[in-house]
């Protein structure tokens, strides 16, 4: 009987670990996933050492008849979303991960001037956007987008040129389908849409939804992935766990 009983109690175990397991990788594949912000492209609203989870399904594509049973959605203007960098012409490694917000979606006609954002003739109104003050009388290149047809933002890539150029007219860049036009809130420190070109439906992951932790991250830590830089960066997360982290940011929702 002892027997019986033990050999019971270590399968229940093992499947109990195999369903876990299962649930993991199905959460991880198709509903949440957990990122982390490396830089500060999107300050104020996200800082370097957020930690995020991000809704995989909210944006899942939809078809069929669950497309009536399930939540799913179009992305809007203002989303902040994650999604997958394809471009091959730049210096960032294809595949990477990005997260920035939705600025335009199909069938917009986008213009920026002078730092101010017009989608459809409209002034947006962008309280999320994060100016410095020491710049404020400073316009830089792409504080006016898109650029006249022989100019070209520095670190822009040839393709999203190639593809952004096509689809002007009359000074305003028109969004295709299938396409959308993202920027980071901290625009004197992004890296984008301006100088890359649009981002697919398809590449899109989904949208983060809350800030499980936030730890304070020196603004070149991703620059830094040896073992001995990983190790360092290990220690330092024990000792200063307590300091370090952002009560204030954890368990925070993301708009």
């Amino acid at each position: 009987m002892d027997e019986i009983t033990k050999k019971s109690s270590t399968r229940d175990t093992f499947e109990s670990l195999v369903v876990t397991v299962i649930l993991a990788i199905f959460g991880t594949t198709f509903v949440l996933q957990a990122f982390k912000i490396p830089t500060g492209s999107m300050e104020d609203t996200l800082l370097i050492g957020d930690h995020l989870l991000v809704n995989k399904f909210i944006f899942a594509p939809p078809g069929g008849v669950l497309a009536h049973v399930l939540p799913y959605r179009d992305l809007r203007r203002g989303d902040v979303v994650v999604f997958k960098f394809t471009r091959t012409d730049t210096q960032q490694e294809p595949g990477e991960h990005f997260v920035k917000r939705v600025i335009g979606v199909p069938g917009d006609h986008v213009r920026i001037f002078h730092r101010q954002v017009f989608v459809n003739g409209k002034l947006q109104s962008e309280p999320f956007v994060r100016q410095d003050p020491d710049n404020a009388g400073l316009l830089r290149q792409e504080d006016d987008f898109p650029r006249p047809d022989d100019e070209y933002l520095p670190g822009s890539s040839p393709s999203g040129d190639a593809e952004m150029a096509s689809m002007v007219k009359n000074g305003e860049l028109i969004v295709p389908p299938d396409k959308y036009f993202m920027m980071g809130d901290n625009r004197e420190q992004s890296w984008d849409s301006r100088f890359w070109g649009f981002v697919s439906r398809g590449d899109v992951i989904g949208r983060p939804v809350l800030i499980y932790w936030s730890f304070e991250t020196p603004r070149d830590e991703y620059l830094h992935n040896s073992l001995s830089d990983r190790l360092s960066q290990i220690v330092d997360l024990i000792i200063h766990f307590p300091t370090k982290t952002r009560w204030r940011r954890t368990l925070m929702f993301v708009r």
